[in-house]
């Protein structure tokens, strides 16, 4: 419970800030194209640092780096909600992002050593489930304080959320902190894949400004490939150091995870940005109805989050992985066929079925990935299964943005060309869960209740 609360913290900041995405585009009078920065800043920041917050955790304590993480995020926090314009608080939003990229694998790893290996499923269902509750009530947090204060407050609410969740963690967690004889840092392999998914990234950001042919976005798009193939050599040269180690890169299950974690972000982090949106601006909601409005996706994602954990002890990883990953397909193609005339009601089955499919495939794709590798590395597991998600979300928002702005007007146009994109993207998710994800589709796989035992480099 303790790391639950810890988790709420983060992941209601994620929601939270989505809704109140309109109020801060007219109050900093700008545009969709640099406000989702306000989300993008955090979520690269964040998905780029998480393995290196995961390496620092197992080299020297997983409490003493949630500690550290927690104060930056929650004085982070406190500078953006009194930031006077956006670049203030994109620039608090990075620092955010450093603290967050700390304090995740350590709650990772202190989760699952807290329970015993026979419960591993159940860990990651607590964790993925109180990701999934701070989604949930993210939206009407933020859609409160929008309306009746400001949106700064959201910024706000995280300090004292964050030291309360300190408190509870240094008087009850208790963990065996790992030994690490090699606790040096891979600053190379760390400045490789920054720059190579910031340049992607801002790239497909520029896009839709700029034009694919713009010998900026060229030289932008050549730079991410350069670097994020270097990556893999540099690492082996890295060896026993190496950001991800060598026997983490070789694991087949772990790698699987993901990769299909990577495809499905796409589609939940779309749906975070563009369903309050389209609320908003095409229902004519308030902020709050706006949030009001997600409940039925997100408390489903929670609750089934919760459930997913004890189930994957009982039938195993596959069924679990290829019904979420399904269900994350078809949501998308739902939500483009919503017209210029529908309603609320029209986004309802797609809302459930994304839900039920985030609330299934994320925990179950979280502890297969985990639980394959030795258990010295399972904060690093857990922050590069997470830097998945988030580099997967942070690439699939741009490569989505830039359909939507290039489908305008009208804003519902844009809307359906958006996510038949995610819905295509999630089918390759879909093909890779289908195929690997909880052992092959045609071979071995995991025994249904044992976590999968560390794979041997081939």
């Amino acid at each position: 419970m303790a790391m639950a609360m810890a988790v709420v913290v983060i992941a209601n900041d994620f929601s939270a800030i989505n809704v109140a995405l309109p109020t801060m585009e007219q109050d900093f009078d700008t545009n969709v194209n640099t406000i989702q920065w306000v989300v993008n800043a955090y979520a690269l920041t964040f998905g780029v640092l998480i393995v290196t917050g995961g390496r620092l955790a197992d080299i020297f304590g997983r409490r003493n780096a949630f500690f550290v993480g927690s104060a930056i995020f929650a004085s982070m926090s406190a500078l953006g909600g009194a930031a006077p314009n956006e670049t203030l608080l994109i620039a608090a939003r990075v620092l955010m992002g450093i603290g967050g990229a700390l304090m995740w694998p350590a709650i990772l790893g202190m989760t699952y050593e807290l329970l015993p290996e026979e419960k591993a499923g159940l860990a990651g269902g607590i964790i993925i489930g109180a990701a999934g509750l701070g989604n949930a009530i993210g939206p009407l947090i933020g859609g409160v304080l929008t309306q009746e204060l400001s949106w700064r407050w959201i910024f706000f609410l995280n300090v004292p959320i964050a030291i309360f969740a300190v408190a509870i963690t240094w008087a009850l967690v208790h963990v065996k902190e790992p030994e690490a004889s090699d606790r040096r840092i891979d600053y190379t392999g760390i400045a490789t894949i920054s720059v190579g998914l910031v340049s992607l990234l801002v790239a497909l950001d520029q896009v839709a400004d700029w034009g694919w042919t713009d010998p900026r976005v060229l030289a932008l798009l050549a730079l991410a490939a350069a670097t994020l193939i270097a990556f893999v050599p540099i690492e082996r040269r890295a060896g026993t150091h190496a950001l991800v180690p060598k026997e983490v890169m070789r694991n087949e299950s772990f790698t699987a995870s993901c990769l299909a974690v990577l495809f499905m972000s796409a589609t939940f982090f779309a749906s975070l940005l563009y369903l309050p949106q389209l609320m908003e601006k095409h229902l004519g909601y308030s902020p709050l109805e706006a949030g009001v409005g997600m409940l039925p996706f997100l408390a489903t994602f929670a609750v089934v989050s919760f459930v997913a954990g004890p189930l994957y002890n009982r039938v195993g990883a596959k069924p679990l992985a290829v019904l979420g990953a399904a269900c994350i397909t078809v949501a998308p193609f739902l939500f483009s066929q919503v017209g210029g005339g529908s309603t609320y009601t029209s986004l309802l089955p797609g809302m459930l079925i994304l839900g039920l499919g985030i609330g299934s495939f994320y925990p179950t794709a979280t502890t297969a990935g985990v639980t394959s590798v030795d258990e010295s590395q399972t904060s690093l597991a857990g922050g590069i299964v997470y830097m998945f998600q988030i580099a997967g979300g942070s690439i699939g928002l741009g490569l989505t943005t830039t359909v939507f702005s290039g489908s305008i007007p009208p804003f519902v146009d844009g809307i359906q060309a958006a996510f038949r994109l995610d819905a295509a993207l999630s089918l390759i998710g879909l093909l890779i869960a289908l195929g690997f994800v909880g052992g092959r589709l045609f071979g071995s796989s995991q025994p249904v209740g044992e976590p999968a035992p560390a794979r041997e480099p081939t």
